[in-house]
């Protein structure tokens, strides 16, 4: 006759059969978001995937899909987890102070974390999230007297004019300038030697780039257009 056979003992720690690990169950949209980013930050975009993040998160990859369809909704989810941390400011009585402000937390997002500026800058997002910062800046424009169409038509250039700001300033390599002497010294008498009368000219601003006086001159810009450029009256059947 046979021994009866003991039941195995659990280990300690060890999750009861049934439930999923402790990391899996606290899952959520909002912790792949954060993991994703982190991803971003250590490695850059295109380091992205459902691995990588799930490796951060300590759970199987295939768990992500319960709160995220495909790597592109990941991509989505982090754009709007960076542009939530956007402070919209309050409307004041100032045109140019309320485009400046804007601009100024566009700016600050962005730079909190640059390897992830094209999702700030450049995802489409439908969401209330992705749709706020959009409303406040129509809001702006829509102050000068503008109809809706050309409106929209002046957020287009303004937004082109600042994401191409800001994407270079984060990505900004000495081809378009720097800000180390040794490097610009270099630079400057590459362009001063390139046979191209203009260039050799330039070549001493065309070798530095002062972060802050290029988007300030960019925000100049912008600002300018906005409040200089004439409204035109609305005609018969427009907006």
């Amino acid at each position: 006759m046979t021994e009866p056979v003991a039941p195995t003992s659990r280990p300690a720690g060890a999750p009861r059969r049934g439930r999923p690990p402790k990391a899996q169950a606290q899952l959520s949209r909002g912790a792949i978001q954060a993991a994703a980013l982190t991803v971003i930050d250590a490695d850059g975009i295109a380091a992205v995937g459902m691995r990588s993040v799930s490796r951060v998160l300590g759970v199987d990859a295939k768990s992500l899909y319960h709160h995220v369809e495909s790597k592109d909704d990941l991509l989505d989810a982090v754009a709007e987890h960076l542009l939530a941390q956007l402070r919209i400011p309050r409307p004041t009585d100032s045109i140019e102070h309320d485009l400046r402000a804007m601009a100024h937390e566009f700016r600050r997002v962005t730079l909190a974390h640059p390897e992830a500026a094209t999702l700030v800058l450049t995802r489409q997002l439908s969401s209330l999230t992705g749709l706020a910062p959009i409303e406040s800046i129509l809001a702006v424009l829509r102050r000068t007297g503008r109809e809706p169409g050309a409106a929209v038509h002046l957020l287009r250039t303004v937004m082109a004019t600042l994401v191409g700001t800001l994407l270079r300033e984060v990505s900004a390599g000495p081809t378009f300038g720097t800000a180390d002497p040794d490097d610009i010294a270099e630079r400057e008498r590459t362009l001063r030697n390139s046979g191209l009368p203009e260039v050799a000219a330039a070549a001493g601003q065309l070798a530095r780039f002062d972060r802050e006086r290029e988007f300030e001159y960019t925000l100049e810009l912008i600002v300018d257009i906005t409040l200089s450029r004439p409204v035109r009256a609305r005609s018969a059947g427009t907006e």
